[in-house]
């Protein structure tokens, strides 16, 4: 059974830096594309960024040139470092994974199945 675990939110001062990460199980990590969502209250949930099974990545307008995704295979685990933060980045962010997701549609929360909890952001301004 697959299971996406996040941890590492947690709150910071507007302008400092988190890396919250996403471990995996239950499957063979290396054959899934992997993403990172979040849904701040009242709002839609948004793609952040993306990384296929190949490690070709994607960002949202909206966080490019400030988060930066990655993974190390060896531990099934993938991270999202967010720099300079700002209060329009509060939110509870999401890993995602799924074995068939077309580059297109790396951001697209409807093609992924497997689903972690989520982890709590909030940036103070």
């Amino acid at each position: 059974q697959v299971q996406l675990v996040e941890s590492g939110g947690g709150s910071v001062q507007s302008g400092g830096s988190l890396r919250p990460s996403c471990t995996a199980s239950g499957y063979t990590y290396v054959t899934y594309n992997m993403a990172w969502f979040r849904q701040a209250p009242g709002k839609e949930r948004e793609g952040v960024a993306a990384i296929d099974l190949y490690g070709y990545t994607r960002y949202a307008d909206s966080v490019s040139g400030r988060f930066t995704i990655s993974q190390n295979n060896a531990k099934n685990t993938m991270y999202l470092q967010m720099n300079n933060l700002k209060p329009e980045d509060t939110a509870i962010y999401y890993c995602a994974a799924d074995r068939n997701v077309r580059w297109t549609r790396l951001l697209d929360g409807s093609q992924y199945g497997y689903w972690g909890q989520g982890t709590q952001v909030t940036v103070a301004s």
